[in-house]
């Protein structure tokens, strides 16, 4: 089994509820194990105005190859009503494929570790609550350290995730 780390978000809708209740459907989805899962942080968007975001990030361990993974990833998202037409744009649900244990994978539709992983604070916090000594394999650096040096000011606030 390798560790996988997913970043989920949702800005449209009852956020939280969706957020949560994509995670029983990842739980459902067969070679794919829920390990730990970070609190809920309130962000202010990148992008286009829109509302704010709910952000958090998930661990899990699977034995389906990175595309397989970002297929079942993509279609949780459908399932939420994810519509894709303006880049970085609002959302239901979105899940980012983050990290593959310390794999490197580039094609046309996948690039890991996720291309902006270590500039998005509303990621790398909520990372570091569940991931703190993982490496991303690009710098070398632990998750913490890279939450330690990022930008917080998009970080508005924190809820408690009520999984499972």
């Amino acid at each position: 089994m390798t560790p996988v780390a997913i970043g989920l978000g949702s800005n449209l809708g009852p956020s939280q509820q969706i957020l949560e209740q994509s995670l029983s459907q990842l739980a459902q989805v067969p070679d794919l194990h829920l390990i730990a899962v970070s609190a809920w942080y309130e962000t202010l968007p990148v992008g286009p105005q829109q509302p704010n975001y709910l952000n958090g990030c998930a661990v899990l361990e699977t034995e389906l190859n990175p595309e397989i993974l970002l297929a079942r990833l993509q279609s949780i998202e459908q399932q939420f009503g994810r519509v894709r037409t303006e880049k970085w744009g609002p959302r239901t649900l979105d899940l980012d494929l983050l990290l593959y244990g310390q794999r490197q994978h580039q094609s046309p539709t996948l690039t890991i570790p996720h291309p902006f992983l270590i500039e998005r604070a509303f990621v790398l916090i909520p990372l570091a609550e569940i991931a703190p000594d993982w490496q991303e394999p690009k710098t070398g650096q632990t998750i913490l350290q890279l939450a330690q040096a990022c930008d917080r000011q998009g970080i508005l606030g924190c809820l408690a995730a009520r999984w499972p």
